[in-house]
């Protein structure tokens, strides 16, 4: 596998880079660990991502350097994944203030940023708290005060990812005492440290119980149309060791019917107050074959996930609808070695390409959150969350 980065210098700590003193992460690339986001360790201003669209055929990282390349990085999924994609919208905001640190720019850039990616409400919760932050701030303190504020965000993430994880392994640690044998976790789409600044939502708790000596095997849906669970879950977990099996999409309701899965993690990218959770194509399907089967079907989230001014997320939460080709074309590597995309319906079939859809707080089994798991109910949430009240 090719990996292409600039070389860099472990003791660069400015705004926010990838590496600080004693820092861990779940996943390492060539040994070293790896945010998902990180300012340059170089220039201490542009900042690097790693361009999902190319894994995992090669590691491609990225330097962007300005607010559109941010709104096309977001728009085009090179970076995805609800918390990802609200910090890099804030890091965003720093690349925005660069060129123009006025206050009218400033608005117009957050709206724009904004309307890439309708559905995960990270985005719009990063916009909002980085324009708190920076409306009472002078323009000439912008800059400074918009790069310490989603450095924030990030290392934010990251403690509550790995809180996430604390509260889910213990799932999968009763699940192991109850069965006495190995877990078997089903999981759609990818959640993990791709999906996030680090360590995941739905795959945190499987890194902290494979890392606790756990035995745990994953399923992996597949996650047409785009494959991010064949793509990314298979390939970050495989990177850590965890044993892993890649299913179609389609297989999980049979392997649930024959006893094969213990328990279902998937993230979300956003969650109404009254627990329905809104998560990639398929996730509803899942959770009426787990709730048929009596699979316990947990959804895991850092708080800035939750929308607190949604109720019915069916009828509320707004649906991305992507292009056709992600559907009617597919992605992968030739017997050549070549990445090729081919077409897999006839040139005159048109598609439709709903990008989520919303799974009912009465299939949800519980909520994994920062600070801990409840019901997926509104007074769950309000028991965790009482300054929401």
């Amino acid at each position: 596998m090719e990996l292409r980065r600039p070389q860099a210098d472990p003791a660069h700590d400015d705004m926010g880079c990838w590496y600080r003193p004693g820092y861990t992460a779940p996943m390492k690339i060539d040994g070293t660990p790896y945010r998902s986001i990180w300012v340059d360790e170089q220039d201490g201003w542009s900042v690097r991502i790693i361009d999902q669209t190319r894994l995992p055929w090669s590691i491609d990282i990225l330097r962007v350097t300005n607010v559109a390349e941010v709104a096309h990085a977001i728009r085009t999924m090179q970076v995805r994944g609800a918390p990802l994609i609200g910090a890099t919208a804030a890091y965003g905001v720093c690349l925005a203030l660069r060129a123009d640190p006025s206050s009218q720019a400033m608005e117009g850039h957050c709206a724009m940023l904004a309307e890439t990616r309708p559905t995960a409400v990270n985005l719009r919760w990063a916009l909002e708290r980085m324009l708190t932050r920076l409306r009472n701030t002078r323009a000439e303190d912008r800059v400074r005060a918009a790069y310490a504020e989603a450095r924030d965000i990030a290392d934010e993430d990251v403690a509550q990812c790995q809180s996430i994880g604390r509260h889910g392994a213990e799932l999968i640690e009763a699940a192991s005492t109850r069965t006495g044998r190995r877990v078997n976790v089903l999981t759609h789409c990818n959640a993990g440290w791709l999906a996030t600044v680090d360590w995941g939502t739905a795959l945190a708790p499987i890194y902290t119980a494979f890392e606790r000596g756990i035995d745990l095997h994953v399923w992996v849906d597949e996650t047409r149309p785009r494959n991010q669970g064949a793509a990314l879950t298979a390939w970050e977990l495989g990177r850590h060791g965890v044993a892993h099996t890649l299913i179609s999409d389609n297989a999980g309701g049979h392997l649930m019917q024959h006893g094969e899965v213990d328990l279902v993690f998937v993230g979300a990218d956003r969650v109404t107050r009254t627990g329905d959770a809104a998560n990639k194509i398929g996730t509803y399907l899942k959770a009426l074959a787990a709730h048929d089967n009596g699979v316990p079907f947990w959804v895991a989230l850092p708080s800035s996930t939750i929308d607190w001014t949604v109720s019915d997320g069916v009828r509320e939460i707004p649906i991305e609808e992507r292009a056709q080709s992600e559907v009617t074309t597919i992605s992968g590597r030739a017997l050549d070695g070549t990445v090729t995309t081919v077409r897999v319906a006839p040139s005159d079939t048109p598609a439709a390409n709903p990008a989520f859809d919303v799974t009912p707080a009465r299939l949800v089994s519980g909520l994994i959150t920062e600070r801990g798991r409840c019901p997926a109910t509104a007074d769950g949430l309000l028991g965790l969350f009482p300054e929401r009240a």
